[in-house]
């Protein structure tokens, strides 16, 4: 079985999420900012690099919001011939820097930030549903998670 550990950050600011649009393989669908952890890299570093390299912002992460897991077989998978099992981090964040703009030749082509109350009539990915369940069941302070 392959395994890949990934981290998103849940970033909500005046009533509007921001969201990447992955576009892969032919699959596409809204998402959460976030991605792959590179070696040896933390979660919490993990989720700082993807928010950047997919939406232009530096962001503060705030609060571990919940870990989701998964497992798809490989019938389902367009590579590899084992299943995968993932691992999603997923924290509550916030911009403290930088400016919106798209991703440059990876795996999303849009960032942007969506009004929450429009969320549910987008084309998304089951992860961005679960964030927000998390996100809500959460309260708005909280010990930061270190790095």
């Amino acid at each position: 079985m392959d395994i890949r550990i990934a981290a998103y950050g849940v970033i909500i600011r005046d009533e509007h999420i921001l969201l990447a649009h992955w576009n892969e393989h032919g699959r596409s669908g809204w998402t959460l900012p976030g991605g792959g952890v590179e070696g040896s890299e933390h979660p919490v570093q993990a989720a700082r690099r993807e928010i950047a390299e997919e939406t232009g912002y530096e962001a503060s992460i705030d609060r571990l919001l919940g870990i989701d897991t998964m497992v798809i077989p490989a019938s389902k998978r367009r590579t590899g011939a084992a299943p995968l099992y993932a691992m999603r981090v997923i924290y509550r964040a916030s911009v403290v820097g930088g400016e919106l703009r798209d991703e440059v030749d990876g795996s999303s082509d849009e960032a942007r930030w969506v009004p929450l109350a429009e969320v549910s009539t987008l084309h998304r990915v089951s992860l961005l549903d679960i964030a927000l369940r998390l996100n809500a069941a959460e309260p708005p302070d909280g010990v930061p998670p270190t790095a």
